[in-house]
């Protein structure tokens, strides 16, 4: 027989380890074969679908672009249509502003002169006052309605 010595021993077993390293590796290495495949097949998909989509928002953007562009002339309709209106409502002003001022005026002091002939109104009802179209009382009341006495009662 033949007897092994410590050196045939350390052999084998830097074999071993190193056929366990190896096949670890090599396992390691046909997953990330695999992962590179299926990264390599989404990359495919994305950029299949990508493609469609850029081209779809590029019509999206011109169609946009296109809008504004009416939308602008729109605006600029009705910013001219806007000064012609303000220049109409100057040119009725002057003209007509002024003699209507004139008309009113007269009319006021005929009514005036008309109204200092006839007796006066009769006067508001005694104890009231009116302001702008409401009756505030004539004497101010307590909390109680008693009147404006504020010492004691007998």
């Amino acid at each position: 027989m033949h007897t092994v010595s410590g050196g045939e021993v350390a052999g084998i077993l830097v074999a071993v380890f190193w056929a366990i390293l190896v096949s670890f590796l090599a396992v390691a290495l046909a997953r990330l074969a695999q992962t590179l495949r299926a990264t390599t097949k989404l990359v495919a998909d994305v950029t299949d679908q990508a493609v469609p989509l850029l081209a779809d928002a590029s019509a999206a953007v011109r169609s946009a672009q296109t809008q504004i562009e009416r939308v602008d002339a729109i605006a600029s309709d009705v910013q001219e249509v806007t000064s012609n209106a303000s220049a109409l409502s100057t040119t009725v002003a002057s003209t007509f502003g002024g003699p209507l001022v004139k008309v009113a005026a007269f009319g006021y002091g005929v009514r005036r002169a008309l109204g200092g002939r006839k007796e006066e109104a009769p006067a508001a009802a005694p104890g009231r006052t009116v302001i702008v179209g409401r009756t505030v009382p004539g004497a101010r009341r307590d909390k109680r309605g008693r009147g404006t006495f504020r010492g004691k009662r007998d």
